[in-house]
């Protein structure tokens, strides 16, 4: 059996899905999960020590998926909101997007790359 966390119009429910042979798999949904939802598919940034290059603003992945496309160049001034990297997950593309105002300092990942929940994708200055 697996277990999973779902998310559905802001509503977290844990999931049980026995594995089985050919055929589907009967789903066994629990009631909402005792946890919040995140407000918006947007990245969530926080601040950390410049390393290098690097700007002091993380731009990080909201989901686990595939860098779908690059939207923003080292250099460029991006304003909050201003789409970064686009992410391709479950056959949807989540765009993650400028936390606030700044100028990309680096882009640490590229088209077709896999990248987990909390990943770094690009620094903002």
């Amino acid at each position: 059996m697996k277990n999973y966390t779902i998310t559905v119009n802001g509503t977290v429910y844990d999931v049980t899905v026995e594995e089985g042979g050919a055929g589907s798999a009967p789903v066994r949904a629990a009631a909402p999960a005792p946890k919040a939802a995140p407000a918006a598919p947007a990245a969530p940034a926080s601040a950390a020590a410049p390393a290098g290059d690097a700007g002091s603003i993380e731009v990080s992945a909201s989901v686990p998926g595939k860098v779908f496309k690059v939207e923003a160049n080292v250099g460029q001034t991006v304003k909050s909101g201003d789409p970064i990297i686009i992410l391709e997950a479950m056959k949807m593309e989540i765009p993650v997007v400028a936390p606030e105002d700044g100028t990309v300092a680096s882009i640490d990942v590229s088209v077709g790359d896999a990248v987990e929940s909390g990943d770094v994708l690009a620094t903002l200055n």
